[in-house]
Order: structure tokens, then sequence, then C-alpha cells
């Protein structure tokens, strides 16, 4: 009996040393790889993970990099974190399932993997906005506009990454409601950008000579689509989006034809992120494996209280 104590103490301090071990590991270094830099919005995901990383430990080393929705570049940026020895990959995945083997290459060396903005197959969380609401948001407040009188609508396609295929499928969801609605075209890549949008634009505003709403996937696409319609002349178009990002809260706020973001919060996407991450390095799993936050819709109506990624 008195052996089997010993033993059965020996174990508990066994685990209660493991457990102790585990939960030693600092945060010490993170790699972020995102679509673009040249996107505000992963711009503030960056620093909303670095903020928060170095409220946990002052002396994080934060990378973030680009992979401009290239695959084959974002395996080697990963490569290049696993080299470094990071202990914490945020993947704003450029292919949510051909990017499964860099994740588990990262797991293998022990890096924790933390999908942010759209699903990575293999990552050990994922935090990302409700993006079918984001595209529902964005699209109703069309029909409330449009949906009585009738009109004919283009869905401003964009990178397929999982993000924009929830909102596309969320907006097409929401207009299929309004049979009085048609929609002229959904399927051309704005490539995420200002100057995509612009060009998927004007192509559509020279090849239909009447349309009324446009549904871009965010809000730089927004911002080009609005500078196609002034160049070409055109007026009379509802313009809606996804973000809510500086350049949007002044486009609703002045002389444009955009009405409407789906706001997203990039900075408490991230911030959730790094939290996670630094759980999982210490043995700690989140409750739920896919967080997702709620957006909003901002108008020219409630713009003015809207308490956006400026306010970071």
């Amino acid at each position: 009996m008195k052996s089997t104590r010993i033993v059965a103490a020996l174990a508990l301090a066994l685990a209660t040393a493991a457990a102790g071990s585990v939960q030693a590991r600092e945060l010490k270094s993170i790699g972020i790889t995102v679509g673009s830099l040249g996107n505000p919005y992963f711009v503030t995901m960056a620093k909303g993970a670095e903020a928060r990383a170095k409220a946990i430990n002052p002396g994080v080393k934060v990378t973030a990099v680009s992979a401009d929705y290239d695959l084959n570049k974002q395996f080697t940026q990963i490569d290049n974190f696993i080299s470094a020895g990071v202990d914490l990959i945020l993947l704003n995945a450029a292919d949510p399932k051909a990017i499964e083997p860099a994740v588990k290459k990262a797991q293998k060396a022990g890096i924790a993997v933390v999908a942010v903005d759209v699903v990575a197959a293999g990552a050990d969380a994922t935090v990302q906005t409700d993006n079918v609401a984001a595209g529902k948001l964005a699209c109703k407040y069309i029909v409330d506009k449009l949906g009585a009188k009738g009109g004919n609508v283009i869905i401003q396609n964009g990178p397929q990454v999982s993000a924009v295929i929830d909102r596309v499928n969320g907006c097409k969801a929401e207009l299929a409601k309004a049979p009085s609605l048609k929609v002229l075209s959904d399927d051309q890549d704005g490539k995420g950008s200002r100057e995509g949008g612009m060009n998927v634009a004007q192509g559509h505003l020279t090849r239909f000579p009447k349309v009324d709403a446009i549904f871009t996937i965010n809000d730089p696409q927004a911002i080009g689509t609005d500078l196609a319609a002034k160049q070409l002349g055109r007026k009379g178009i509802v313009i809606t989006s996804v973000d809510g990002a500086p350049d949007i809260e002044v486009a609703l706020k002045g002389n444009t034809q955009v009405e409407a973001s789906a706001s997203q919060d990039p900075w408490a996407q991230a911030q959730r992120a790094v939290e996670i991450g630094a759980d999982l390095l210490n043995g700690k799993k989140p409750p739920e494996t896919v967080i997702q936050l709620a957006p909003q819709l901002i108008t020219r109506d409630n713009v003015a209280g809207y308490k956006g990624w400026a306010s970071r």
C-alpha cells in the first residue's frame, strides 16, 4: 500500500512538473502572413496582433509579410518562419485547402498556427468575421433600396478564399429574396484591390447600359468601383461592400455612390488570434476551433457614430 502511494505521488509530481513546463513556454516570436499589406485591412490586422503580443511579452518579435494571394510565395514564407523558430503563425491563407501541408509542417516543428480572416485546413483555430452574415447585410441594403421597383445588380467577386466565397454566397442568398432584382454578373475578380475593382467596374459599366447596384467583396474594390463610375459619368448606382475601412468612412461621408459597408474588425480578430495562440503554446485549447465575430452595417445614416479601425 505504501509503495502504491509513493508511485502515485511520483506520478502526480511528474504530471505537475510537466504542466508547469508547458505553462512556462513564452511567446517570443510571431510570424504573420496575409493576403496583401497593400490593403489597410491587413495592415490593421498586423498592428493589432503586434499590440496584443507586446502586451503579453514586451520583448516579442513580430514579423508580418504579404503573400499577395500567391500560394507558392506563402509556402516559402511559412518555411522561413519555421527556420526562424517562431512560436506562433497567424495565417491568412491564399488557398484554404492547398495550404494544409505548410500548416502541418509548422505544427510538426512545434509552432501553433491560427488562421485569421479565412479558414486554413489543419489550423489549430480560426478567428474570422461571420462573412456570410456580412454579405447578407450588405446585399439586404440593396434589396431594401431597390427591391420594390426592381433593378440590375452586379456582384463584383474577388480572390477565391473562404471569406470572399462566404460573402458572395451571403449576398446571393439575400438577393434571391427579391425576384425583381436581376444579377448581371457575379464571377469577375476585382483582386481585392482598388485598381482591380476599378478595372472590373469599367468593364461592367461599359458592357451594361443599366446598372442599379454593385456589391463588392471589400472596401478597396468599392472605392475603385466608385472611381470607375465617376470616370464614365454613370450615376444612380448603389454601391455596397464589406470591411468598414477608414477609406469607406470617408466615402460614406463624401460625394460618392458608396452607401453601405458591412464592417469587420481586423484589430479584434488579430488580438483574439494572438490570445488563442499564446494559450495553445501553454496547452490550453479554445472551447471552439472557429471563432466568428459579428459584422455591423455602416451606412451614411450611422457612420458619424461608427468607431472604426481609425479609433485604434
